[in-house]
């Protein structure tokens, strides 16, 4: 998108950066955060000229997205269950699909009633922050074992005003040694370690470690199924994320575990995404 023949309008300028990039609306996005400029604002105006270090500032975040980078990091923020969060290349970008974890375990607690929620691996602390907003009488502990995610989450939860939330260090059920919950929520790692898809496309720029889990993908759920039941509380839910091949394989898993009601979840696109089990 060059900028040697300036000024620009607006119109053009969007133009250019829409020729550049497969989908138009990343385009918008893009120019839009570049200038400082509402969607709205962004079509008003067409005739309006953009300065040399504007147009440039948008032609470099062009150029990063036509390179691979994801438009979340570029965009330093991803809307996830209508909150916007602060993403970062620490994190998992959550993901539309990860959605459903949020609608299962609100259908499991009660509005106005007392919970304890443990959110296992919290990334961004995308699922614990909406469901802290939405069920304030909840009180929920996440998890993760990366520093910087956890710097991400607790910036996210204090940007929405959360005060039900507590973040903690530490590897899966480590940090929580003999505490109970009424939920425990994942978003695991889940991919197989020699799986093409972590060489395509936005994974390549999230963290490995929240993306792989050996070499059927399946050692982190393996390890969350096995240790829930001490740290739920009878007739608690375990709610799991997992790969679109690999409910049945998590199902059984829960079925030796101590669990009852295990059920399997489809995504918006009809892919099986989640799985929902009670202790005994």
């Amino acid at each position: 998108m060059s900028t040697t023949d300036l000024p620009l309008t607006l119109g053009e300028l969007l133009r250019r950066a829409r020729a550049e990039l497969s989908y138009p609306r990343e385009a918008n996005l893009l120019v839009a955060h570049a200038l400082g400029l509402s969607t709205i604002e962004l079509y008003a105006h067409p005739e309006r000229e953009i300065g040399t270090e504007d147009a440039e500032r948008a032609r470099a975040l062009v150029a990063r997205r036509a390179a691979g980078e994801p438009v979340a990091h570029l965009l330093g923020a991803r809307e996830f269950y209508g909150l916007r969060l602060r993403v970062t290349p620490d994190v998992l970008i959550p993901r539309p699909e990860t959605e459903l974890l949020v609608d299962l375990a609100l259908d499991r607690l009660a509005p106005d009633e007392p919970a304890r929620v443990l959110d296992l691996g919290t990334g961004s602390g995308a699922i614990a922050i909406v469901i802290a907003q939405a069920r304030p009488e909840a009180q929920i502990v996440s998890v993760d074992r990366s520093d910087k995610a956890l710097t991400v989450a607790r910036d996210n939860a204090k940007h929405h005003g959360l005060a039900n939330l507590t973040f903690v260090h530490g590897e899966w059920f480590e940090p929580v040694t003999g505490q109970r919950f009424d939920l425990i929520v994942s978003n695991p790692p889940y991919v197989a370690e020699a799986d093409p898809h972590l060489q395509r496309g936005d994974v390549r720029y999230e963290p490995l470690t929240a993306l792989a889990a050996g070499p059927e993908g399946l050692d982190d759920l393996r390890t969350i199924i096995t240790q829930a039941p001490e740290h739920l509380n009878k007739g608690g839910w375990l709610l799991l994320e997992h790969g679109a091949d690999q409910q049945q394989a998590v199902l059984e898993l829960l079925a030796t575990h101590d669990f009852m009601e295990c059920h399997g979840h489809q995504d918006l696109a009809g892919l099986p995404r989640a799985v929902s089990a009670r202790r005994q």
